[in-house]
């Protein structure tokens, strides 16, 4: 399979009020992502700056990690609307399947995690 179709989404489902997302990938893997795990991670350049890895970043509170939006950019990405007014992240399907395979871990056993762009 090739990493083309290995990182198409087939599915999504992010309930209004879920703390998660969930993603089901054209190879048959499923993953849930927690709304902190996403926002911790988020890749725009606000959070990371314009160069060197992607790590994690300080996420809002709870009460603030509900997911209002999701919408499709191009083929390769989405963008997510947090409660807490962040839109900004453009977070690539390469992005949300390496974070998928973390998304099973404790998020202070990834923290310190840091993904390339």
């Amino acid at each position: 399979m090739s990493e083309d179709t290995r990182v198409s989404p087939v599915e999504l489902r992010a309930p209004r009020g879920a703390k998660s997302l969930e993603i089901d990938w054209a190879d048959g893997i499923t993953h849930t992502y927690r709304h902190a795990l996403l926002r911790g991670f988020c890749p725009c350049a606000y959070c990371q700056g314009h160069q060197g890895p992607v790590g994690w970043t300080a996420a809002a509170t709870d009460e603030d990690l509900e997911l209002l939006e999701l919408e499709e950019v191009g083929n390769y990405a989405l963008r997510l609307v947090f409660a807490d007014g962040h839109s900004t992240g453009i977070y690539t399907f390469s992005h949300l399947r390496q974070l998928g395979d973390l998304s099973s871990r404790p998020l202070e056993e990834i923290k310190a995690h840091r993904f390339t762009r």
